[in-house]
């Protein structure tokens, strides 16, 4: 069953989200208080997001397909899914077996695509691992799962911590753009300042200071050392958490592939010179717009993704890069011409695979990122086009 046949969950009423923005407007005023006026801007985007309870992704309330913000591709067509698997089932193959672990299972769209698709192809996984931060998603998540393929259920796991020696494939749909980033911005002198978020007023408005975020400094001189980010004016996003997230998820990797799927640049485009104000946006009711202090909590806020920092983070944490490409080359590599052609329904799949794969949708702008550890590649998913030359 597509998920467009779904009817979307209920949404909160105009008092329950103005009670929730306004908890969540205290928590952030208090925060800017403990900081001495000048809050940071990745732990104010934290709080937008993950503050327990109240943030973005962890309040109930719907986020993905119609009735939410946003759509991701599995909301789009089950081609991403049928995809996905085709890649799943050659790394498990040839690792006699495996475990398949999703990080951030959104909708859970993706898993009921990839377990319906593995066992048509009699690839089944030992278990699919799901580590949700959300309580509200894994509920939902548990929900769809058992509605859509009930006799797959017992082998989905909800996990509160890093699972430890995996064999398998690790995937991470849409993650790494919702982790939160530090901002800077270069001087008219040439040196560099941090944002930060203060509340003028009443208002929550952003300010620049001398840099206090450890590491900040360093990433900024590493992407002005390559001709990036040179001009007065220049504001733009460092994320700190891709090292310690990779070096976490190094650990609990034994072998197998990890596919990490996002929008985002090498970093001579993430880092372009008229990109001048960043790449971060919010999203609400499938309208995108960039005024990042409106409704906190109740619109998402994301950045683009860095791969060149990703594939390096990557290598230092113990993986060897598997392959860089787009989405549309990814999937065609693996055979989303010929499940449309098997499909029942190929006038429906064609207009959602149009989504995926035009480069004016999402064909070009998302990338996949592979990373090995333990087992070698060449894999389908980057044999059509593989651009790590770019990064």
């Amino acid at each position: 069953m597509n998920h467009r046949d779904n009817p979307p969950p209920p949404e909160p009423d105009a008092a329950d989200r103005a009670d929730l923005g306004a908890r969540l407007l205290a928590r952030i005023r208090a925060a800017i208080a403990d900081a001495d006026g000048l809050l940071p801007f990745d732990r104010y985007m934290d709080l937008a997001l993950y503050a327990p309870g109240l943030g973005y992704y962890v309040a109930d309330a719907p986020k993905f397909g119609p009735g939410g913000d946003f759509v991701t591709a599995p909301e789009l067509s089950p081609l991403f899914g049928q995809c996905i698997a085709a890649q799943c089932a050659e790394v498990l193959e040839r690792l006699g077996g495996g475990d398949l672990f999703e990080f951030g299972a959104g909708s859970g769209a993706l898993a009921v695509q990839v377990l319906r698709e593995l066992d048509r192809l009699g690839a089944l996984p030992h278990q699919y691992w799901i580590l949700e931060l959300s309580p509200d998603l894994q509920a939902r998540q548990r929900e769809r799962i058992q509605a859509e393929v009930p006799s797959l259920t017992n082998r989905c796991v909800w996990l509160t911590e890093w699972p430890r020696g995996l064999r398998g494939v690790v995937l991470a749909n849409e993650v790494l753009d919702a982790m939160p980033v530090q901002r800077f911005r270069v001087r008219e002198d040439g040196g560099v300042d941090e944002v930060f978020v203060t509340d003028r007023a009443g208002q929550l408005v952003e300010t620049t200071a001398p840099i206090r975020s450890s590491g900040l400094a360093e990433a900024v001189a590493v992407i002005q050392s390559e001709g990036f980010a040179q001009t007065a004016g220049y504001t733009s996003e460092i994320n700190p958490h891709l090292a310690p997230w990779l070096s976490a998820l190094s650990d609990a990797v034994q072998s197998g592939l990890v596919l990490l799927i996002d929008y985002g640049y090498p970093r001579s485009g993430y880092y372009q010179a008229d990109r001048t104000m960043g790449t971060l946006l919010c999203h609400h009711r499938h309208q995108a717009h960039d005024d990042l202090y409106r409704d906190p909590g109740l619109q998402d806020m994301t950045a683009h993704v860095d791969f060149t920092t990703v594939a390096e983070a990557g290598l230092a944490a113990g993986f060897e890069l598997a392959g860089f490409t787009t989405q549309a080359h990814f999937l065609l590599g693996c055979g989303i011409d010929s499940l449309m052609a098997d499909a029942s329904d190929a006038l429906d799949q064609a207009l959602g695979a149009k989504q995926l794969l035009l480069p004016t949708a999402m064909g070009e702008r998302f990338k996949v990122l592979g990373l090995n550890k333990g087992i070698s590649d060449p894999w389908r998913g980057f044999s059509v086009r593989d651009l790590r030359e770019r990064l």
